[in-house]
């Protein structure tokens, strides 16, 4: 009877999951992308520079700064919520987790040679990516991911035609 009962929570904890994995790694790649790119100036590049070379226990603590950065901002936007300004403070938090992630993706990206030199950080990092990816391979097995994908290659088909069709009467009236 048991058994019964935590199916369906274990079915929905994993939904859950794979829905934050997701947002992650939509959000990562692109993000760390960009933060690279505002890494071309001098100055950061500078920064990044000495950040690469950190030994492991540094790097840790590099790695962890987001996060600690992050807190006061959050708390910043609660106070700012139970002060009535709710939409300013539900700005503050997106952009928190934009920035956030942004600069996390970085900073792992520059620091992850040398925490892997961290024997507990390689064990932790080599379950993580195992789990993460037996959550997207189950993801990707649903019907439902099959039939997003599938609406996707269609909406990707249709933007592609009107963007066709749009270069084509924008030339078309040029020459006219």
């Amino acid at each position: 009877m048991l058994k019964l009962l935590i199916a369906p929570l274990r079915w929905l904890g994993r939904l859950l999951m794979a829905f934050v994995i997701l947002f992650e790694e939509w959000g990562w790649v692109p993000l760390q992308r960009f933060m690279a790119w505002l890494a071309r100036w001098p100055p950061l590049k500078w920064l990044e520079d000495r950040i690469r070379a950190l030994p492991p226990k540094p790097a840790l603590v590099v790695l962890a700064l987001p996060f600690l950065l992050a807190i006061p901002v959050k708390l910043l936007a609660v106070w700012l919520m139970a002060s009535g300004r709710a939409l300013l403070g539900l700005l503050l938090i997106l952009s928190v987790k934009f920035g956030g992630t942004a600069l996390l993706a970085r900073l792992f990206h520059l620091t992850q040679p040398a925490l892997m030199a961290l024997p507990w950080f390689a064990r932790l990092y080599g379950r993580w990516t195992a789990w993460k990816q037996g959550v997207l391979d189950w993801l990707h097995g649903t019907l439902l991911w099959r039939q997003a994908r599938a609406l996707k290659r269609q909406l990707k088909q249709l933007f592609k035609r009107w963007r066709q069709q749009w270069r084509a009467m924008m030339h078309g009236g040029a020459s006219s």
